[in-house]
């Protein structure tokens, strides 16, 4: 496991929105089909202080994730 990935069981607005409050970059973010988000942040700095926020959130079970590409900027 990346040790800047989270899995959370909130949806992908709020983790969004928390992480912007919290002044914590993100490298991806996207909906998981189990439902949940996965988070990727900038630095695993970032990433701890985020697990902190999320600590009753967190998903510590096997996750199902769709097939991700993320969007290329033209």
């Amino acid at each position: 496991m990346n040790p800047r990935e989270l899995f959370v069981s909130l949806a992908q607005a709020t983790v969004e929105r928390r992480c912007l409050d919290a002044h914590v970059g993100i490298s991806a973010l996207e909906s998981l089909a189990s439902g949940g988000t996965r988070l990727v942040c900038m630095s695993g700095s970032g990433a701890e202080a985020m697990r902190k926020k999320f600590k009753g959130h967190l998903i510590k079970t096997p996750v199902v994730r769709r097939p991700y590409r993320p969007k290329t900027r033209r």
